[in-house]
């Protein structure tokens, strides 16, 4: 596993912190907020961004769907951890700004497909590519809702349904794994997009130490539907739990992703 980066890097001044709940729409995580008296949510007022990530989509040989999703978590990650996403004033990486306005307002993700051209074309841009077994993701800085560049304002966002050849293995308890809700269907592109969430909740209920173990080790993490008997258990834990607005494709209200990392295993509750 690993990942290619284009464009020049600049120093990092620190980690991004916060804690948040989720929701979705395209996809969207949200930082808990103070409610108003009118009812109204501040975040609201921000200008508000989307983090675009493209998953490679051949027609020949499209990846499995666990290696999608756990590339798309991984490219989340990549993107938060970046030193182009990092620091503030004279010390702020290129993506810093965007980033934190981002993450400031209505946390969104979209996950759309590519192939061929279309690929090589996003791949031109910056970004981080992620690859995983076989899945290729490219993650790129967040764009204004209304502004996404005009190389990928054209791909889809639907059809991006994916299998698996045969089921996963048991994944290692050493190291982080996103549980599905064993009782949603989600397609391959909204799943992508809740593991993204439920990574982006690990990650800003880590210290810095954990966060560059995380690192180092090149994110790595497992996705797997969760058993029916223990779901239940998973989400009362105090592990970080990503919660839907219902938007699209299921519920709203409904647990999509638990993240359980070994570190915040018995942390408190993020919602």
């Amino acid at each position: 596993m690993g990942h290619t980066v284009s464009g020049g890097h600049r120093r990092s001044s620190g980690w991004q912190t916060g804690g948040v709940t989720s929701s979705d729409t395209a996809s969207e995580t949200v930082r808990p907020t103070a409610a108003r008296a009118g009812g109204g949510d501040p975040r609201d007022e921000s200008p508000q961004f989307v983090l675009p990530l493209v998953v490679r989509i051949e027609k020949a040989e499209p990846p499995a769907r666990t290696d999608a999703l756990q590339t798309a978590a991984r490219a989340v990650l990549a993107m938060l951890s970046d030193e182009r996403s990092q620091g503030e004033g004279d010390e702020e990486g290129e993506w810093a700004r965007a980033v934190r306005d981002w993450q400031d307002a209505r946390i969104r993700k979209v996950v759309r497909r590519a192939r061929g051209a279309e690929w090589r074309r996003a791949a031109q841009l910056p970004g981080i590519t992620v690859t995983g077994a076989a899945a290729e993701v490219r993650v790129f800085p967040p764009v204004p809702l209304d502004g996404w560049p005009k190389e990928l304002v054209k791909l889809q966002v639907s059809g991006t349904d994916l299998a698996d050849p045969e089921p996963p293995a048991a994944p290692d308890p050493a190291r982080p794994v996103l549980w599905l809700n064993p009782d949603l269907e989600m397609s391959a592109g909204k799943a992508m997009a809740q593991a993204g969430h439920g990574a982006h909740l690990a990650w800003w209920g880590l210290d810095d130490a954990a966060r560059a173990a995380w690192r180092d080790a090149g994110f790595a993490l497992s996705v797997r539907t969760a058993d029916p008997a223990r779901w239940a258990e998973l989400t009362t834990s105090g592990l970080p739990v990503v919660r839907d607005a219902g938007f699209t494709e299921i519920a709203p209200g409904s647990c999509t992703v638990v993240a359980d990392h070994p570190t915040l295993r018995g942390c408190p509750t993020i919602g």
